[in-house]
């Protein structure tokens, strides 16, 4: 059965590399960093649909670059406004919203399935990382203080939750003037418990020279299981 609408918030443009181009459209090995993220979603059985939110001066751009089988919709001005965005185009009928960021193309089929049991079971899920380096507050180039780490960790995408608890997460939050960082808190914000499983190292998000770099070095499959 396919019930998962997944959402690809691409709707930034890239400013901290540094260059012209939007960073989605920027090529890790054969093909652009977005091409590369979309292909982990075109061959699982579950999904049925794929919604792009692009920048508007590049919809047209996007979308001949992923053709047949995924919707590009004009993106917001902020990357929570792209997701509602492309929450707004999803088929009625999809059970599980998925929200995965543009530029993290090194993700993996057991990671996906992972985040999207923990949903199922839930209603929300994300995944993460432990913190394991030591974490302080700076002010002004001087330690405020030093924050213990234990229970702390670093938030990835995929993040996947029923789809009836998003919408309302984001309809609350535009109600309400909220911005949040990411999905998680504005459905955290319902009172919505949110299940956390195991992220990967590996599942970086490009957004510095030196990430480019990484990532050219590394390649990602093209929409492998694994």
């Amino acid at each position: 059965m396919r019930d998962i609408a997944v959402l690809i918030p691409a709707g930034g443009i890239g400013a901290r590399l540094g260059r012209r181009t939007p960073k989605q459209f920027l090529r890790v090995g054969r093909e652009a960093i977005l091409a590369a993220t979309v292909g982990h979603f075109r061959r699982h059985p579950r999904v049925a649909a794929i919604i792009v939110a692009a920048p508007g001066a590049h919809v047209a751009r996007a979308r001949r670059l992923l053709g047949a089988g995924v919707t590009v919709v004009a993106g917001g001005a902020t990357r929570q406004e792209s997701v509602r965005l492309a929450l707004e185009a999803a088929p009625p009928g999809v059970r599980v919203a998925l929200v995965h960021d543009a530029v993290r193309p090194f993700i993996t089929r057991t990671l996906v399935d992972a985040v999207l049991a923990a949903a199922r079971a839930d209603g929300a899920a994300i995944c993460a990382l432990p913190v394991a380096e030591t974490v302080k507050r700076v002010r002004d180039g001087v330690v405020e203080a030093t924050i213990e780490r234990a229970g702390l960790w670093t938030v990835q995408t995929p993040q996947a939750f029923r789809a009836e608890v998003l919408r309302e997460a984001h309809d609350k939050a535009r109600r309400d003037g909220v911005a949040g960082t990411d999905d998680a808190m504005l459905v955290e914000r319902l009172g919505h418990r949110v299940r956390v499983v195991p992220g990967l190292a590996g599942n970086v998000k490009i957004t510095t020279p030196d990430d480019l770099r990484r990532a050219r070095e590394t390649r990602p499959t093209r929409g492998e299981p694994r």
